[in-house]
Order: structure tokens, then sequence, then C-alpha cells
């Protein structure tokens, strides 16, 4: 198989997932889950998403689409669109999986997946995380990963539009 195919490969729709899933299941592998837009990949996300994939064996992404992505950060974004943002999360080594989510949060998603982990970042209280209810009752864990500090995708924004003037 082709690179690109085999990164191609790593996104999938929710019944495909789903299955796959099951598989992993079989194998007795933790799944782990987070979910973002990840618009401007930089080190940060790659810490965050390492770090998640420490976890368990499985890292599945619900990424935003691009319309969801415009729902939560305004019209200007997203800069990089969808497939392009999935193609290169799912470049990285450690990422298992990607599927997208248009709803504004992932619940529906997490619901379908029922993951192992729920991971999110250190900015968001364990209980207000989206899925809790749903991942601690199945007996599953919710983890906060702190944000490597002076990387995020606003602050490349804002450096980019200053630097313009």
């Amino acid at each position: 198989m082709k690179e690109i195919q085999k990164i191609q490969s790593k996104i999938y729709n929710l019944d495909e997932l789903k299955n796959k899933i099951l598989c992993w299941q079989k194998e007795n592998k933790k799944i782990v889950f987070t979910n973002g837009c990840f618009d401007i990949i930089h080190r940060g996300h790659v810490d965050y998403l390492a770090k998640a994939k420490d976890l368990g064996d499985i890292l599945i992404i619900g990424l935003n689409t691009d319309s969801s992505v415009r729902n939560i950060k305004g019209i200007t974004r997203p800069i990089q669109d969808e497939e392009s943002r999935a193609i290169i999360l799912a470049s990285m080594q450690f990422v298992d999986a990607i599927v997208f989510f248009s709803d504004p949060t992932p619940y529906s998603l997490i619901k379908e997946i029922v993951p192992d982990v729920l991971v999110k970042g250190a900015d968001y209280k364990k209980e207000d995380i989206v899925g809790y209810d749903i991942v601690t009752a199945k007996g599953g864990q919710i983890i906060t990963i702190e944000f490597l500090e002076g990387y995020s995708t606003s602050n490349i924004e804002r450096k980019i539009l200053t630097e313009k003037k």
C-alpha cells in the first residue's frame, strides 16, 4: 500500500469506525478518544495527541467539520479544509483513526464510540467535559492534559496578522 493510502485509510465514516472498534475491542485494545478543530497543526497539538495516545492502545480523533469550525470559531475559520486537517492528523504515527462530526459537540459521537478514555485539555474541569456521563457510566476514565505553554492556533493566527501589518 502506498504511504498516502495508509494515511487515508485512517479516516473513517462512523459506521466503518464502529466496525473497526469492535475488532480493537476483541483484541482488548484500550480506546482513547479526543476531539477538536486542529486547524493549524503546531507543536502543542503534537504534544497533546502524543500524550493522549500514551493513555491507551488506540487513539481516535473526532474532527470538527468545516461548518462546525465556522460555527465555533467564526467566518474566517477554518484556515485549512477538513480533508487537509484529517490527512495531516492521520499522518501522525500515533493517531489510529479520524472521524468527522458536525454537531456543536461530539456528544453523539462519544455515545456511539464509548471510549475507555476520554481526553481533553486541562482547561476543562473533568465533570464539564462533553461525554463525561457516557464514559464514566461504562467505568471509563476522563483525563485532562496540560497544554504546552505558548503553543496555540490563536497565538499563531495573532502572530501572522501582526507581522502582516
